[in-house]
């Protein structure tokens, strides 16, 4: 279904060629300069031809995958079972994920006389560049992992996102959509489209517990969801008694999720699968199973599914675990500015078995000099996860440790369980490093953070290791 570029003519081929073969040139420029541009080759050939993507080579097959959270994880992992089944696959891995970062990643993947190199394309979009992507784009597939509640900055209501969505998306392209979330559900009404979800866990409760929850009310007549069982926020089984709206059947449903066998199967009409789970994470069960979904689409039998998905793993730039001593070092992308991803991992923490040390570091570095950051979502995030016996210590540091150690407060959280210093690294020599405990490093989605959370790690596991001799 993926459309061929147009063909440039005229004043338009002109131009089209010069943005370019540009853009080509400063690819070996900016490694030379040693500068990190990732979207700069794409804005470049964007500014100089505002039609570049229409023009632009692109694969025969192209998957976009969207949403508020776990866009990233779920790209990569289509990519690496494409790219262990023999697919050439082109991609925005990094997350570039905005008309520039798209428009970059057709660009390493073309000749320059603007013959693409690769059979499949898989682009993270993000939901809100969707309106500057899919005009010249219509992809094959379009995969939403969910949509909730984000910075109120960028995306302000899910509903909005979810409308926003709905007038950008070809609407030849199939959707496939978490069927768990009824707000991704409503996208798009009159596109094709496939769910997938997990069956109810033993973990799921029919009360929402958390500070968000978005969909209270039937989003057909206003009247009360009813809900069959939560399993976080709004993401669940519902039905409303009043008009017979409810949640979709599953295409692809993920079943018998076992962690301590690290096991689940997913059904489906065509048969079942039997897979090893990639994480106990129940956000990264849904990665795992979403991109199954993908690969069922794209007609994989279960068992190539299965050998294809033997040696994956959860990216090192979202969780990387390390011993050093008798103390587990776990390095945990926490979302910044998002209060449902940061509750999503305060739960995660809380409910592991052990003593838990926590370093909060999701501080947004490369923007704090250019704007003032709203810190209304620290209120909208269960902070209350972390007033958990088995916290036993918590560090704030960074340019909001005061705001961090101020909400763990209001949440209940002990003031002898808190630390707080402004300096990263200093921080890092606060942390107790008790025996068989467990030291999460939470940080937040920028480079530099990124770099000086690894920076932490590797003096928190230098230090762990000196302890135990």
């Amino acid at each position: 279904m993926a459309k061929n570029a147009i063909r440039p003519r005229g004043a338009g081929a002109v131009r089209f060629y010069a943005a370019l073969w540009a853009a080509k040139l400063s690819r070996p420029l900016l490694k030379i300069t040693r500068h990190n541009g990732t979207n700069f080759p794409g804005e470049l050939a964007l500014k100089l031809c505002p039609d570049f993507l229409r023009y632009m080579a692109r694969p025969e097959k192209i998957i976009t995958v969207t949403g508020t959270d776990g866009k990233t994880s779920v790209n990569n992992l289509i990519c690496d079972m494409l790219e262990g089944a023999g697919y050439s696959v082109l991609s925005n891995r990094l997350g570039s994920n905005i008309n520039s970062g798209v428009a970059t990643s057709l660009l390493a993947g073309c000749t320059v006389f603007n013959r693409c190199r690769y059979t499949v394309g898989v682009l993270e979009v993000d939901e809100r560049s969707s309106k500057r992507v899919y005009p010249s784009i219509t992809p094959d597939y379009t995969v939403i992992t969910n949509l909730f509640r984000d910075s109120i900055m960028r995306n302000g209501h899910p509903e909005y996102i979810a409308g926003f969505l709905t007038d950008s998306i070809p609407p030849e392209t199939k959707l496939i959509l978490n069927g768990d979330d009824l707000i991704s559900v409503s996208v798009a009404p009159g596109n094709p489209r496939a769910y997938f979800g997990l069956t109810r866990l033993d973990t799921d409760v029919t009360e929402c517990v958390n500070r968000i929850n978005d969909l209270r009310i039937c989003p057909r007549c206003a009247g009360k969801l009813e809900y069959e069982y939560l399993r976080y926020h709004h993401i669940g089984r519902a039905h409303c008694g009043d008009c017979g709206f409810e949640s979709p059947a599953y295409d692809y449903a993920g079943t018998d999720v076992d962690y301590d066998h690290m096991t689940m199967t997913v059904r489906d009409a065509g048969g079942e699968g039997h897979y090893r789970l990639l994480s106990d994470s129940v956000f990264n069960v849904y990665n795992q199973l979403t991109a199954i979904a993908v690969m069922r689409e794209l007609g994989m039998e279960h068992g190539q599914i299965e050998r294809l998905t033997q040696g994956l793993k959860i990216a090192e730039s979202r969780y990387r675990s390390d011993i050093a001593g008798d103390v587990e070092v776990v390095m945990q992308l926490s979302k910044d500015r998002n209060a449902l991803a940061c509750s999503r991992v305060f739960d995660y923490v809380s409910t592991r078995p052990g003593k838990k040390e926590l370093l909060l570091m999701m501080n947004n570095l490369n923007d704090e000099k250019n704007w003032s950051e709203n810190v209304c979502w620290l209120y909208d995030c269960d902070f209350e996860f972390l007033n958990n016996d088995s916290v036993t210590q918590i560090v704030v540091t960074g340019p909001r440790a005061k705001d961090y150690y101020l909400r763990l407060r209001l949440a209940g959280v002990p003031e002898e369980r808190i630390a707080c210093v402004r300096d990263e690294l200093e921080a890092a020599e606060l942390l107790k490093l008790e025996s068989g405990s467990h030291v999460y490093i939470l940080y937040g989605t920028d480079s530099t953070c990124m770099k000086i959370a690894s920076q932490v790690r590797e003096r928190v596991i230098a230090r762990a290791t000196e302890v135990s001799k």
